[in-house]
This record gives structure tokens, sequence and C-alpha cells, in this order.
């Protein structure tokens, strides 16, 4: 049983990142660690992994990175200063 790989398209952005290397952009901030990018040129999605090694963005891991975010946003909130009026009574 064969299977076939995707074929790969030619692209001149393809062929630029390639020589260049790619032109990351931040598309989404996960924390204040982690972040999303996407190439401007050829629109290659890429992520920061825990170890700090960037690495392509699968769907696996945009689930990670979704669910890691919700909880960040939830520990921050919950992270709140306390007001002024709280802190003198």
């Amino acid at each position: 049983m064969r299977t076939e790989s995707p074929k790969r398209t030619f692209t001149f952005s393809g062929i630029l990142c390639s020589t260049l290397g790619h032109d990351y952009v931040v598309t989404r901030k996960i924390t204040n660690h982690i972040n999303e990018y996407r190439c401007a040129n050829c629109g290659k999605e890429v992520t920061d992994n825990l170890s700090g090694r960037v690495v392509s963005l699968t769907f696996q891991t945009k689930e990670l990175n979704t669910s890691l975010a919700n909880f960040f946003q939830k520990k921050m909130r919950r992270k709140l200063p306390l007001t002024y009026e709280k802190a003198n009574l």
C-alpha cells in the first residue's frame, strides 16, 4: 500500500523564505513567554514549545496553546491587585 505525500507548489515567497529565512510576525500571545508566529511571506505558522524552541504549529499544538492561554488568563484574573479602598480596611 503506497501513500502519496502532498504535492509542493512552486511559489516565489517559498523560495525567498528558503534562501533568506522567514519573516515571523507574532499573531497570538499565549503567555509571557509563549507566542504563535506566522511568516509574513509564505504564511508558515510556528509556535514556541515548552523548552523555548520554535516548532511547527500543528492541530495538537494549537489546541495545547488554546488551553494554556485560557489557564493563563484565569490565573492572571485571580492575581488582580487590591484596590485602594480594600487596602485601607
